[in-house]
């Protein structure tokens, strides 16, 4: 174990924790649940009520750090940095795209490229669920929807890795050009189709509302360019550290088949959420867990930390499939949760789906591996059967 003398975030990246956070995610949580972190220049939260309270309070706290001085560079400025009443346009522009979407041709197409990948696989004695299935199947499906063709993924994954990488800049400086360069090349291409945007799909709809929604060219092109890759790393990830949960304990798939998938895939994020953390800047001087924050200072919320709190949350270590309330924070909270989420949610039911019903045998087979991510956690590699 670690402690505040030490490095407690560094420590997280350590194999062993890296592999199972929660338990030191527990200990920061009941040792000093609100920390300053010299490193970052920010507050660390690990309760549930207090992320809570920073999400939602686009007064006191901001996504957008102009608000606090800082500059941002254009190819940086998307929905994700923007708030109120500015995002809310964006936001508004993106909504009514994805609402006009054919809800059961999405879910149609998920489970006919699900079964088609997995029918692929399930000849061989086992593959690599991250490489060979989650990462391809989130990519081709979430390209479809978007309505555009996918992009090479020996391209398009490794930009995506350096953005993701980048998430932990803070931490690991060197990570931060490859990032910056993942991003231009995403919406580069994001720009192109909309200069000849598809006939169908959200880009198509996006890029023929988008002059009546008043929304700046490159501040759109920077959005889809976050909506892609979000709709992609996230949902492949998701995909991942979904399997790893059910595969890797016995018994879990066939509860996954006798349970409510709706309540099922809310348990599953809330116990491997991919987002594990995510910064505010301070715009006012306030208090939280009373400890003074400052305006001009950062806060980062450990939301892997607040998913397991057990002032929130009953026996938080556990995953419970009819777990019910679930207000976890897996896809944020207040006017930046995640756009996203009902398409990563649908697609991981889809997969789980199938695999229970279609390959209840399916187990994981060696040790799974983790990529060195703090912010965004995924799966290396997990190797699995659908064989008996």
């Amino acid at each position: 174990m670690f402690s505040l003398s030490t490095d407690p975030i560094l420590a997280l990246a350590e194999p062993e924790i890296l592999r199972d956070p929660y338990p030191a995610y527990g200990w920061l949580r009941e040792t000093q649940p609100v920390f300053w972190y010299a490193p970052l220049d920010s507050w660390i939260l690990t309760r549930h009520a207090d992320c809570v309270e920073v999400m939602r309070d686009n007064v006191r706290f901001g996504a957008d750090w102009r608000r606090i001085g800082e500059e941002l560079p254009p190819h940086a400025v998307s929905i994700q940095t923007l708030d109120p009443p500015e995002h809310t346009t964006v936001r508004r522009l993106l909504m009514d795209a994805m609402r006009a979407q054919d809800d059961a041709a999405t879910l149609r197409m998920l489970a006919e490229r699900t079964r088609d990948l997995l029918g692929s696989l399930a000849g061989r004695a086992s593959f690599d669920f991250v490489t060979e299935f989650a990462e391809p199947l989130a990519l081709s499906t979430v390209m479809a929807y978007l309505g555009v063709p996918a992009p090479d993924p020996s391209w398009f994954i490794p930009a995506s890795n350096a953005i993701a990488d980048g998430m932990d800049a803070g931490l690991w400086p060197e990570r931060a050009v490859a990032a910056k360069d993942g991003r231009i090349q995403l919406a580069d291409l994001m720009d192109s189709w909309l200069a000849d945007p598809p006939p169908a799909g959200v880009i198509g709809m996006v890029a023929r509302h988008a002059n009546a929604g008043g929304v700046d060219r490159e501040v759109l092109a920077n959005t889809l360019r976050v909506l892609a890759h979000a709709g992609y790393a996230s949902a492949s990830k998701l995909l991942g550290l979904a399997a790893d949960a059910l595969l890797s304990r016995p018994g879990q798939l066939g509860a996954w088949a006798q349970a409510d998938p709706s309540l099922a895939v809310d348990e599953i994020v809330r116990f491997t959420s991919p987002v594990q953390a995510m910064a505010r800047a301070c715009v006012q001087d306030t208090e939280i867990g009373s400890a003074p924050v400052k305006a001009g200072q950062a806060v980062t919320m450990m939301l892997g930390a607040a998913n397991r709190d057990p002032q929130r949350f009953s026996s938080p270590d556990t995953l419970q499939l009819d777990r019910r309330p679930n207000p976890h924070l897996g896809f944020g909270r207040g006017s930046h949760a995640c756009l996203g989420s009902p398409l990563a949610m649908a697609q991981a039911k889809v997969v789980l789906g199938v695999l229970s019903t279609d390959f209840p045998a399916a187990r994981a087979v060696g040790e799974t591996s983790f990529r060195p991510n703090l912010t965004l956690r995924g799966l290396d590699r997990l190797e699995v059967t659908l064989q008996p």
